[in-house]
């Protein structure tokens, strides 16, 4: 019997809670990925959302937040370009949620997807009080997990991990 052979007998006979465990980032990687491809989508199919100016449009949202962000010179750099910046957001934030649904590249996903929520909380909901209303916090937080844990089942990348761990033993 080999190594390998030892450790899968192991994880069969593991508690109920113990295999639990192994799933348990899963509803917040389910959630996170919904939720920033339905931004986006929002964003894309928006057409005020995407104009320069005029009420709901993206100018309009980052002119508001400019003067009471944490950092100016980054809205004033979407300021320079209004609607490619809410172009680059949505399909930012619809292929982030694409890759941790699919658990393709999930660590570099959520990374991707923390720093979207960061830069949405020093801008946008930088001067919401108290802190605890403003939701781009506690997503930038809620990403945290995925990037140091990344999508170890239900997930491309564990599938891909297999295959690779497979070849190589065959190979060895």
């Amino acid at each position: 019997m080999t190594r390998t052979d030892v450790s899968t007998d192991a994880s069969a006979v593991r508690p109920p809670k113990a295999r639990a465990a192994d799933y348990a980032l899963l509803p917040l990687r389910i959630f996170l990925g919904v939720t920033f491809v339905y931004a986006g989508v929002d964003k894309l199919t928006d057409s005020a959302f995407l104009s320069a100016s005029g009420t709901g449009s993206i100018g309009e949202l980052m002119t508001g937040v400019r003067d009471t962000s944490a950092i100016p010179a980054m809205v004033d750099m979407a300021l320079e370009a209004p609607v490619g910046f809410a172009v680059a957001l949505a399909i930012g934030e619809i292929l982030v949620g694409l890759g941790t649904l699919a658990g393709l590249l999930t660590r570099i996903a959520a990374a991707g997807g923390a720093l979207i929520a960061l830069s949405l909380w020093l801008t946008v909901s930088w001067a919401v009080t108290p802190y605890y209303y403003g939701n781009d916090l506690i997503y930038m937080i809620a990403w945290i997990p995925l990037v140091i844990a990344g999508a170890p089942y239900w997930s491309l990348d564990s599938l891909i991990g297999s295959r690779w761990s497979r070849r190589s033993r065959l190979t060895a």
